[in-house]
């Protein structure tokens, strides 16, 4: 016999999927980066899928940077060599260029929010060594200011849909931005640092939910490493066993590709 709650679940999910359906009846979807029209959810076209510069081995043990040869198991980069970051392992999807730029910032900035579920599975790829040892998914908060401008947190959806891909529970109010900082956009690596220093906190009462556990953390972009490095300082002081860091995209000097 189908209980009450399953029946319900299942009409809720027909639902979604017929909506989902006519609405892909009445506005087709569209690259994310070119707007040609494509049979997935979020896609990228035929030909815009190949410009983009996926990540993968051989990269830093700690904070993911690309190799250009494969210099062993657990190899670090100058970076991480000369001081290791306060996350255990970060990894990104792709690098951060020409060819992502307009699908990311389409999802960012553009309400191509139905890309988040085709950017999760991608994530869920590339944190294929990530994702067995976490026990919840946290994303970087926005201020409430931002939140309001922008009307959704883009690396919640990230989180949450990571989330259900992987079937590990996500926490996207676990962490709060407790100040405004100005863009981290044209500012140096030590500016960036500054800038987002006791910018976070902890929800008041979710104290609980961190002791003792890994912690997968979740942002879109990785330039520095300064907000995901503020995060994760955070949450190692409130007890969290360690923290991990997934990015969809990662910026990268052409030089070391």
């Amino acid at each position: 016999m189908v209980s009450p709650g399953a029946q319900h679940h299942g009409e809720v999910s027909w639902l979604r999927r017929a909506v989902r359906g006519a609405t892909g009846l009445i506005l087709p979807r569209r690259c994310l980066a070119c707007g040609t029209p494509v049979a997935g959810e979020g896609a990228l076209c035929a030909e815009c899928w190949p410009a983009v510069r996926f990540l993968g081995p051989p990269l830093c043990a700690a904070c993911g940077y690309p190799f250009e040869f494969d210099p062993g198991a657990g190899a670090l980069c100058g970076s991480c060599a000369a001081e290791l970051p306060a996350f255990d392992r970060a990894r990104s999807v792709f690098v951060y260029d020409t060819a992502s730029r307009g699908p990311l910032l389409a999802f960012k900035h553009a309400d191509r929010t139905d890309a988040a579920p085709t950017f999760a599975r991608l994530m869920a790829s590339a944190a294929s060594d990530l994702l067995p040892d976490a026990h919840m998914i946290v994303p970087v908060p926005l201020h409430r200011r931002r939140l309001l401008a922008r009307r959704f947190n883009q690396s919640a959806l990230l989180a949450q849909a990571l989330g259900r891909e992987a079937a590990i529970e996500a926490v996207p109010d676990l962490l709060v931005r407790t100040r405004h900082t100005p863009s981290q956009g044209g500012l140096s690596a030590s500016a960036r640092r500054r800038n987002v220093t006791g910018a976070f906190a902890v929800r008041k009462g979710m104290a609980d939910n961190v002791r003792g556990a890994r912690v997968l953390m979740v942002d879109d972009v990785y330039t520095t490493g300064a907000t995901v490095g503020a995060c994760t300082a955070v949450l190692l002081r409130a007890g969290a066993l360690a923290v991990d860091v997934i990015t969809l995209a990662r910026v990268v000097r052409p030089s070391l590709l």
